[in-house]
């Protein structure tokens, strides 16, 4: 990858910017602890990839934190541990309150004095805004499947990032996605001819809250911390 003929970075933010996984299973504990379910927290997170993924499938129009309540009610037929109203309530209001990991704000401050940064986030408006400001607030635009009306991986959703990218004058030539899931940004990036980082942050171990990529899903580059990307990004850019 040739850094030094990027001119914009796109940013998927949960999971890649945002600890998604962490924040989940804290969002979830009260609701599990409650319902005494014995799951480890890998089963729980592969169980939400599913379920999550279904959801998007058949309501993608349906804002994300009131999708997020809808997961939660699947997961409670699922292992016959059905929430309470405020349960899934406060699991849906939860996503801004979900920790940044912590190399990504000065990453992201780093990388801002190089290129814009543009978010391509699967979540509503109000809580990838809450989740911007703890990151520091680094994006020259933030673009949301709320506005867009689907959700990633569905390829409207980098159709829409290209737009506006033409709409402003950016070249799509310039373009790279940086994200953390196989399967709801590589994947799709790699099919609208876009190169694509990884930021493995679950270093190599396959699972988690995603559901697995098409074969083949092969980014340009990988790094297992967005400061690592962020080093390799200005060495060039500073040479």
């Amino acid at each position: 990858m040739r850094f030094e003929r990027v001119a914009v970075l796109s940013f998927d933010c949960y999971g890649t910017l945002i600890d998604w996984e962490r924040g989940l299973l804290g969002a979830l504990a009260p609701w599990r602890e409650r319902a005494r379910l014995a799951l480890d927290d890998e089963t729980l997170l592969a169980a939400f990839a599913e379920e999550e993924s279904s959801q998007q499938v058949a309501t993608p129009r349906l804002r994300y934190d009131r999708l997020l309540a809808r997961v939660l009610e699947r997961l409670g037929r699922r292992f016959a541990a059905p929430p309470t109203a405020a349960e899934t309530e406060a699991f849906g209001a939860s996503v801004g309150d979900w920790p940044p990991f912590p190399d990504s704000a000065e990453a992201l401050a780093r990388l801002a004095r190089r290129v814009p940064l543009i978010v391509l986030s699967n979540v509503d408006e109000g809580s990838v805004r809450r989740s911007a400001a703890r990151l520091g607030d680094p994006f020259a635009a933030i673009l949301t499947a709320e506005a867009i009306g689907s959700y990633k991986p569905d390829l409207r959703n980098f159709a829409y990032l290209l737009g506006f990218l033409a709409g402003r004058g950016l070249p799509r030539e310039g373009l790279v996605h940086v994200a953390q899931s196989l399967f709801h940004d590589h994947a799709p990036a790699a099919a609208m001819g876009i190169p694509s980082v990884w930021i493995d942050r679950r270093a190599g171990r396959p699972g988690g809250a995603t559901k697995p990529p098409p074969a083949g899903t092969a980014p340009a580059a990988r790094f297992t911390s967005l400061e690592a990307f962020a080093d390799a990004f200005e060495r060039v850019r500073s040479g």
